[in-house]
């Protein structure tokens, strides 16, 4: 059973079971699907601070943090021991193209030439982070909630707003992804 969990799931298995996620928790309990608005109950709980936004009664969508927090725990159970980093493979394209930026370090999921403690207080790492950060939140709170909200929950209810945001989303990844980043990994 652990080595049926340890190897990926084909798209056919694990895309329906994310999106059978939403009618689950519409039927059972009456939720929405989505994870940005966890840190605004976070917010609410921890710093109100007399904000208006933060004005109303979080422990209602107390659930939320909990799938939150359920996440996290079975990220770090997946990091620590069940993942193999010794069997990730990569289309020998994408690897030629790294090569290209110089990412060559290909032990963890994460190359240490892309992400690394040294690289974060440089002006490359603080305006990746912290513009990065800034824009992720502001297009969040503008676009109503996040890609998982969107595209999983959203669509599935037939909503107009959602098709729009994750049709942006698409767009602006697919933008960052094929002329935003490598200009920035040459950098």
């Amino acid at each position: 059973m652990l080595e049926i969990i340890k190897q990926p799931w084909p798209w056919y298995v694990s895309g329906p079971l994310i999106g059978l996620m939403v009618p689950l928790l519409l039927l059972l309990g009456n939720k929405a699907f989505g994870i940005s608005s966890s840190l605004r109950h976070v917010c609410a709980a921890c710093f109100p601070a007399n904000i208006p936004f933060f004005k109303y009664n979080w422990k209602q969508e107390v659930w939320n943090l909990f799938f939150v927090a359920g996440i996290a725990i079975g990220a770090f159970i997946t990091w620590q021991w069940l993942f193999d980093y010794n069997s990730i493979h990569l289309n020998p394209k994408l690897l030629n193209e790294l090569n290209s930026y110089g990412i060559t370090d290909y032990k963890q999921v994460i190359p240490h030439e892309v992400v690394n403690w040294q690289g974060l207080f440089t002006l490359k790492g603080f305006v990746c982070i912290i513009g990065g950060g800034f824009l992720i939140g502001f297009g969040t709170r503008y676009a109503g909630g996040c890609t998982s909200g969107h595209a999983i929950s959203g669509l599935s209810n037939l909503q107009w707003p959602s098709l729009v945001a994750t049709i942006s989303f698409m767009t602006g990844g697919f933008v960052v992804a094929n002329f935003i980043l490598p200009v920035i990994l040459k950098i």
